[in-house]
């Protein structure tokens, strides 16, 4: 009896886009494999690197277009992301969050969950990963 085994070794690719902040530490704004895209949790830091933190709908607003810019440059769409994560410090906004993230996915959102922390890098109130596949 003859076994084979086969490795196959998927193609990671680094996304970055000057649209979008970039990384506060030692990670990447996304990676992309032959049919994924990763990306990391963003905050409301603008690409120019202020933060927006007037409110949580505005907060919530600059996180959503970080993603979208991120999503786009690894070749995506949004209606293509299939899981996301969001991090709030107040789950008391929970609703204001849900207004303005389902403007972002306005048909068979993604599978999620929301969880409280107790805090986020640079005083956020927001933070969302998502994964996106072909």
């Amino acid at each position: 009896m003859m076994l084979f085994a086969f490795a196959i070794k998927s193609k990671r690719v680094v996304v970055f886009t000057d649209k979008a902040p970039k990384p506060i530490g030692p990670y990447s704004q996304a990676i992309k494999t032959e049919e994924s895209l990763f990306v990391s949790g963003q905050i409301a830091i603008k690409s120019d690197g202020n933060m927006d933190t007037l409110n949580i709908e505005s907060e919530c607003r600059q996180v959503m277009e970080n993603i979208k810019a991120i999503v786009e440059a690894g070749g995506y769409k949004m209606n293509q992301v299939v899981k996301t994560t969001i991090y709030t410090t107040d789950l008391k906004k929970f609703n204001q969050i849900n207004e303005v993230y389902k403007t972002y996915f306005t048909a068979d959102p993604p599978a999620r969950e929301t969880v409280q922390v107790s805090a986020l890098p640079k005083g956020a109130h927001l933070e969302i990963s998502v994964m996106v596949q072909e």
